[in-house]
């Protein structure tokens, strides 16, 4: 009647297509799963420095540091479907032309619900915070926000934000790194 590889085509079809229904059930599953993760952020110091720039060596510019101490629960997000957290910490600032920036200082990459506690004690920036008009003069208070980013096995990546802190004006340039 029919040949081998006629029922190989279909059981193999019948098999696809069971496995893209159960795909498509874990993805929309985990959707329903909501979870509010809790954090907090304290920022110790926030400093701004002149300093050259690499790209330009003749040219100053100002560069921020900052210190910090995030502690932040993310367990709830863990669920069937995911597979890690991308968490990053965040400032958000007014310049002086009132465009509205946002600068990610750090990341952190979490793969397991038991590294899902994330404690920083006296955490500095990883990534540079520069004002692209080279001055941080007139721009507005800066908020710090600790975000996260839900990457799942199957289906839609989902963000969130765990804490967030009021406005930390950003001080006056200083001449020397010490």
């Amino acid at each position: 009647m029919h040949s081998a590889l006629a029922r190989i085509n279909n059981v193999s079809s019948l098999f696809s297509t069971c496995l893209m229904l159960l795909l498509a059930a874990v993805a929309l599953s985990s959707l329903f799963a909501t979870a509010d993760p809790k954090g907090k952020i304290d920022v110790v110091s926030l400093k701004v420095y002149n300093a050259k720039a690499k790209r330009y060596p003749f040219k100053e510019q100002e560069f921020g540091f900052v210190k910090f101490d995030v502690d932040a629960d993310l367990a709830p997000l863990f669920n069937w479907n995911t597979k890690q957290l991308f968490v990053y910490l965040e400032a958000e600032y007014a310049n002086s032309q009132g465009m509205n920036n946002t600068i990610v200082l750090w990341d952190r990459i979490v793969r397991r619900k038991e590294d899902a506690h994330v404690v920083v004690s006296s955490g500095r920036n990883k990534y540079k915070l520069k004002e692209l008009y080279e001055s941080f003069k007139n721009t507005s208070p800066a908020t710090f926000s600790l975000k996260y980013n839900v990457m799942p096995y199957v289906g839609l990546l989902t963000y969130g934000e765990a804490a967030r802190t009021e406005g930390h004006e950003i001080p006056e340039a200083r001449d020397a790194i010490a």
